[in-house]
């Protein structure tokens, strides 16, 4: 399957040459032809007695397609093994109920968080890849790997985690200052691994997002690393290969719900996904492409609601303030991957997205014809829930469905109830798990993706559910508090995070962090000369 630039489809690659260029060299996104994807689609009954990895290696084996079937069990089994998700090594990501619906639990992975599925598998991916070929489709000739990445909470540690000491390759995270929580920034700034660093950026996270693909563009830092035998890439899910792990447990999750008999197989489900960057919701949209019954894609947004204006109007709009809130890995106001989804409701029409991400750069909004927006409403909704409504809605699952969410999972599980209102709920039917009737009225059951682990933001959520004083507690006390309060068990890697010392305390303007990847490169470069005695 080729791969395009979405804003130039002259520009076109392999999934190899894809992941390991990351972006292309306009600024474009990578991405497949809708109806390339169409014409390789699942039959979800082929799958129901398959597992987590099998389901995985038939995605990839369409989406990814130069990748050998050795090389994708390869991949596979070093990243969903038991190092890595331990008890959840064959199920990776379990749907279990939440009232009358069901959450969809991405954080079982060794940062707790849902980026961890792509990103365990990512630098598998990237390495075979770049031992295999160059850019250019010829035999490697051992080039290097410098991965910069964008996070604006979760990406970061779960992609320095990914890579710690992967064999020619090197990685640098940046994060806004202010823009994650207390915990996400000790997570990154204790990271071990000689091949990694981190740096926080005065500004916000669209800020890091841009400065990254400004670097991607820039022909002084690009002539640069060509000269010292490096690759630029990335960890974002700009690059194609962290999106379509993501597509995965879509499709594992409603093999899940028709194998434990909670709808039958054929049924349409819904999806409610918190995004800001709409990464995860575009993967599930692509489920939808390769065979999966989905009815809805319910995009949640935040206090940042562009995502949610624009579904609903198709105007996107980032003139607008950007606000800090209690959910911040979606406090994002340029959405990177919506640019694939466009690109593939326009039949590949890359002269069109260029216009709209010129007028994106230039005037801070543009809006699509209505054609386009149609076929968006057709496959996706949008809402957006307030700061108090995500709190209420902590206390509402705890106290109502026994279940402990973080903010961002609260996020959905608010905009669901507002789908609800506008929609209707399930019918009494469906609530008594009687699937041999179902009347026209009756909403397709519904699947909350689950994206932290709560305890990675226990200030926000002890609030919600207690009275009792938490002011006089740290970050691991307040762990512990929540722990007591529900019976959850603390994610062991949260734990370890007390006793391990800060390696990474650099904080750099905006204009200063080019500079710093020119420096980044050269060092790398004499480091490796020192190691191999050619200096």
């Amino acid at each position: 399957m080729k791969l395009y630039s979405t804003r130039n489809v002259n520009i076109v690659a392999s999934s190899k040459e894809a992941i390991i260029k990351g972006l292309a060299e306009d600024g474009g996104l990578f991405t497949p032809n809708f109806f390339d994807i169409q014409d390789k689609k699942l039959k979800i009954e082929d799958l129901l007695k398959l597992s987590y990895k099998d389901i995985a290696k038939k995605v990839f084996s369409i989406l990814l397609s130069d990748f050998s079937e050795e090389e994708l069990d390869k991949a596979i089994n070093g990243a969903y093994n038991k190092e890595n998700f331990g008890p959840y090594s064959e199920t990776v990501a379990p749907t279990t109920e939440i009232g009358e619906d069901f959450l969809l639990e991405l954080y079982h992975g060794p940062t707790s968080a849902f980026k961890d599925v792509a990103l365990t598998i990512l630098p598998h991916f990237l390495t075979i890849a770049n031992n295999t070929i160059d850019t250019s489709g010829n035999k490697n000739q051992n080039h290097k790997v410098y991965i910069l990445t964008a996070t604006s909470g979760d990406t970061g540690k779960a992609a320095l985690s990914g890579f710690r000491d992967v064999d020619g390759t090197f990685i640098t995270v940046f994060y806004p200052t202010d823009g994650v929580s207390d915990i996400q920034k000790l997570q990154m700034n204790t990271s071990l691994g000689d091949n990694v660093s981190v740096v926080a950026i005065k500004g916000d996270f669209d800020d890091c997002q841009r400065l990254v693909k400004e670097i991607y563009t820039d022909k002084t830092i690009k002539n640069l690393a060509d000269e010292n035998s490096m690759i630029m890439s990335s960890a974002n899910s700009i690059n194609i290969g962290r999106l379509v792990p993501q597509i995965i447990y879509y499709i594992y999750s409603y093999v899940n719900l028709v194998n434990n008999k909670k709808i039958s197989c054929g049924d349409k489900i819904n999806f409610v996904v918190p995004t800001g960057n709409f990464g995860n919701i575009l993967a599930g949209f692509i489920a939808k492409l390769l065979g999966t019954p989905i009815h809805k894609l319910i995009c949640a947004s935040n206090k940042n609601n562009v995502l949610t204006d624009f579904i609903n109007t198709g105007v996107y709009d980032r003139n607008r303030p950007l606000y800090k809130t209690i959910s911040p890995s979606m406090d994002i106001l340029v959405s990177s991957n919506l640019e694939r989804l466009l690109f593939l409701l326009s039949d590949s029409d890359s002269d069109y997205i260029k216009s709209l991400m010129n007028e994106l750069k230039e005037k801070g909004r543009y809006k699509v014809n209505d054609k386009l927006l149609s076929q968006i409403k057709e496959n996706f909704e949008a809402f957006y829930a307030s700061e108090n409504e995500c709190r209420e809605a902590i206390k509402e699952a705890f106290e109502k469905d026994h279940r402990i969410i973080d903010t961002h999972t609260a996020i959905a599980y608010s905009c669901l109830k507002k789908y609800k209102n506008k929609n209707g709920t399930l019918c009494e039917l469906t609530r008594r798990g009687d699937l041999t009737r179902r009347g026209e009225l009756c909403e397709p059951a519904t699947v909350i993706l689950s994206t932290a682990s709560p305890y990675k933001f226990a200030k926000f959520i002890l609030p919600c559910i207690t009275c009792d004083p938490i002011d006089n507690l740290d970050d691991f006390g307040k762990m512990y508090k929540l722990h007591d309060l529900t019976g959850e068990p603390i994610p062991e890697n949260l734990l370890k995070l007390k006793d391990m010392k800060i390696r990474f305390d650099t904080t750099l303007s905006y204009n200063d962090c080019k500079k710093y990847v020119t420096d980044k490169i050269k060092s790398i470069s004499l480091e490796q000369s020192l190691k191999k005695g050619q200096l």
